[in-house]
């Protein structure tokens, strides 16, 4: 597989606060940071880095790592700075991409941690942003190009430690196209998964309502509408195409087993992509 970009996904969240940070390379020409809250959105390119995901690795004045991010930026009248910890990390059982994590494909998925513990806070532009005793969950994403069309959505607004990651995409393989999908639903220190290796059915996917069935599983997601703010996604390895991210989306969540409900709850904190070229 030939990587022409790299990324980390970092997404905290306490209450109302919500703020997410990407960072990676682009086709060996240079290395990025991107925040998104919910109130804006920002990119900030440097001078490429030899990037390792599984190890801490810095950028510019900027540490990261999976026990946590320091970021210092000052550019162009942004003034970003802060410090968080993450601890009680909460890796998958196996590859979110199972059997298809040896396959040549245009994207591959990761998921470092589903839920972790947060301490400390950012300051952006002047509004500070407390994680004290909040929520993380860590991903990433490499390869050339990401899909034309997919949907994302991730969410930990639950009460206990329960969290909710689902990404449906058209992915293009050896010169055909499958839709595909992975997705973790985790209740309480249970994970289940959902997935097309597994045999999952996609029953709907739309920018309002995701249904997935798997056997006797089924996840229903009803998303509230919105715009969300843009952020920069891989083209080639380029950074260089226009998507938009809904950091803070409402949504509902229904989750069964031979139609018995493990886990349903409303969320005001969703993160919430949906891309259609």
């Amino acid at each position: 597989m030939n990587v022409q970009f790299d990324g980390m996904y970092y997404k905290h969240q306490k209450g109302n606060n919500t703020v997410s940070v990407i960072a990676g390379v682009s086709a060996g020409k240079h290395s990025f940071i991107q925040l998104i809250s919910n109130k804006n959105s920002y990119y900030f390119e440097f001078p490429p880095i030899d990037f390792n995901p599984a190890k801490p690795f810095r950028i510019g004045d900027n540490l990261f790592s999976a026990e946590g991010i320091a970021i210092h930026i000052d550019e162009n009248g942004v003034l970003i700075s802060g410090e968080l910890k993450y601890t009680d990390l909460t890796p998958l059982l196996y590859d979110i991409m199972g059997p298809f994590k040896h396959l040549p494909m245009q994207c591959k998925h990761r998921v470092f941690s589903l839920h972790h513990r947060l301490e400390g806070s950012l300051s952006i532009s002047g509004d500070v942003y407390g994680f004290n005793g909040g929520v993380g969950y860590m991903e990433g994403d490499f390869g050339s190009s990401f899909p034309d069309n997919y949907l994302w959505i991730q969410c930990s607004d639950f009460p206990g430690k329960s969290c909710v990651m689902a990404s449906v995409a058209d992915i293009p393989f050896a010169g055909l196209r499958f839709r595909g999908c992975v997705c973790v639903v985790y209740i309480d220190g249970v994970e289940y998964r959902l997935a097309t290796y597994l045999g999952v059915k996609i029953l709907s996917c739309t920018q309002r309502h995701v249904f997935l069935k798997q056997g006797k599983l089924s996840l229903e997601i009803e998303l509230e509408e919105g715009t969300g703010y843009k952020l920069i996604a891989p083209e080639k390895g380029e950074m260089v195409r226009e998507i938009h991210e809904r950091v803070v989306c409402g949504a509902r969540f229904r989750f069964k087993n031979d139609g018995k409900i493990l886990f349903e709850h409303s969320a005001d904190n969703a993160s919430f992509e949906y891309v259609s070229k």
